[in-house]
């Protein structure tokens, strides 16, 4: 995604590439003839019902709690602000910019299908925003996940009335500021307005789709050094051969066995005598636990895409049948089920990775390897402590992983008695795949380290690819130093894809 592209709204499905080149790479939003005109006979239609004397949920009534509460028409716009203010009420650390501006775009997105009751005039200038780089900031925290996000969403609509603070030209300052610097004319919000801005999953649904994308590199670069780890190991080929592999019948398994031949061809270590018949079950067991990880991606990959392309508003007005429904489309359900399911599996490929580098360190299961990589062994420790920070990340881990979409609290007088807590589960999510990321930076630096015993032997042209990528930042390990700092220069070559660039720049796109 180097490339700037321009993503244009006119209805058609949106993928998470769509989403974090909006957030990572700045893409700027073109909104489609077909889009405005749709937003426009939606506000009219809304118009249509109110003069006819309907009663709309959230345009000429109170919401949640105060829902049976009756307003007039006069009133209605005054009550977008003043919900929109008082539901800005989260807490906790400021969102990273690249989320924020993605969930500006997703709720943008949103009025562009035309149910949501807004003014073409608001749907531009959250357009300009975005194509001029002005990104509310909002907090982290206060999102139950049903009514959607409402906190960080309220919180990232002030900045259209003025309000709130916002990043621009890489510094945050206040809303009002940053809309000037920008000649972007503040809003008055009328009515329904107000709660079109704060009522779905558009924050849940940014977090999803990060974590997706950020998971299918993280997936593809664990395969990368699991096969480095097994060609180390010398280990057992029978494991991800085809003919074993392919009568599992999982197509995600037989997938991971191809890339592993791949990976491991033309490995002079991997022509010396076995040592074992078989291997441990972390070596061995590749294809089924990674092959898994990645089929349940491909569901948390197709729920998250069609979160992202829904309707998920309340109330929603219907143009050619002029009526408004109201329901549950803000509820947050699908994307905790997913993030749950994304922490599970993330957590446990950190699961098998510790326990490969386990292998490594240790001479009851290396065979010939010195303990903890290194040669002077008591006068230096090597590698040791290092696999106790992957430890105490797999901990941290496992506890992060218990599944939020199991926990409900009711809200809002009762009136909102389930709610789905996706939100923290996508949060959770986030931090589970940075823990794991530097999981495998350590593993990552151990499997290099092993090779240095393994001299003069060539190893697969993959491995010598990474190995001297890994050596450009890190030196071989002759004495103790201070290896926090190798763990700092390696973590981004696994964030960043760097390992799985270079991999496939020698033998192609894996499977």
């Amino acid at each position: 995604m180097k490339n700037k592209k321009t993503i244009k709204l006119n209805n058609q499905p949106l993928t998470v590439e769509d989403v974090v080149s909006i957030g990572r790479d700045r893409a700027k939003i073109k909104p489609t003839q077909l889009a405005l005109d749709k937003i426009q006979d939606n506000w009219d239609a809304i118009a249509e019902m109110l003069d006819r004397g309907d009663v709309m949920y959230g345009l000429n009534t109170g919401i949640g709690g105060f829902g049976n509460v009756l307003l007039s028409k006069e009133k209605a716009g005054d009550l977008s602000t003043r919900m929109l203010k008082a539901h800005s009420a989260g807490w906790g650390d400021i969102v990273d910019e690249e989320i924020a501006r993605s969930t500006l775009f997703l709720r943008t997105a949103l009025f562009a299908k035309g149910y949501s009751g807004v003014r073409p005039k608001l749907f531009n200038t959250f357009i300009e925003m975005l194509n001029k780089g002005v990104t509310p900031t909002f907090y982290n925290k206060g999102s139950v996940g049903t009514s959607g996000d409402l906190a960080p969403l309220s919180q990232m609509g002030l900045v259209a009335i003025g309000e709130g603070k916002a990043f621009y030209k890489s510094k945050i300052m206040s809303g009002k500021a940053a809309m000037k610097k920008a000649s972007i004319p503040l809003i008055k919000l009328a009515y329904r307005e107000g709660l079109a801005i704060m009522n779905g999953t558009q924050y849940m649904s940014a977090v999803a789709s990060f974590n997706v994308f950020d998971v299918e590199k993280l997936i593809k670069q664990t395969e990368v050094i699991c096969s480095m780890n097994i060609e180390v190991l010398n280990c057992v080929e029978s494991a991800y051969s085809a003919l074993y592999n392919d009568a599992k019948g999982y197509r995600g398994q037989s997938q991971v066995a191809a890339n592993l031949r791949q990976l491991l061809a033309k490995s002079e270590i991997m022509e010396q005598e076995k040592i074992n018949v078989q291997n441990a079950y972390s070596l061995r067991s590749v294809p089924q636990v990674v092959g898994a990880a990645r089929e349940a991606l491909n569901y948390i990959r197709r729920v998250t895409e069609t979160e992202i392309n829904a309707v998920a508003d309340n109330p929603l007005f219907f143009t050619k049948e002029k009526v408004c429904l109201t329901g549950a489309n803000f509820h947050g359900a699908p994307i905790g089920y997913t993030q749950d399911l994304l922490k599970i599996i993330v957590t446990d490929l950190g699961n098998i990775m510790e326990r490969q580098t386990n292998n490594l360190m240790d001479p009851a299961c290396s065979g010939d390897l010195p303990a903890f990589l290194v040669k002077s062994a008591g006068l230096d420790s090597g590698l040791m402590i290092s696999q106790y920070t992957q430890a105490a990340l797999i901990s941290e881990n496992k506890v992060l992983a218990s599944p939020c979409s199991v926990d409900t609290i009711p809200v809002s007088a009762n009136q909102e008695d389930h709610v789905s807590m996706a939100t923290i589960a996508a949060r959770q999510a986030g931090e589970i795949i940075k823990n794991t990321q530097a999981i495998l930076a350590i593993q990552l630096l151990a499997v290099c380290q092993a090779y240095e015993f393994r001299k003069p032997l060539k190893p697969s042209p993959v491995f010598e690819a990474v190995y001297k990528l890994v050596r450009s930042v890190s030196p071989a390990i002759t004495q103790d130093r201070a290896f926090y700092e190798d763990i700092d220069k390696v973590v981004p070559l696994i964030k960043n894809a760097k390992v799985l660039e270079v991999a496939e720049a020698v033998i192609g796109k894996l499977k």
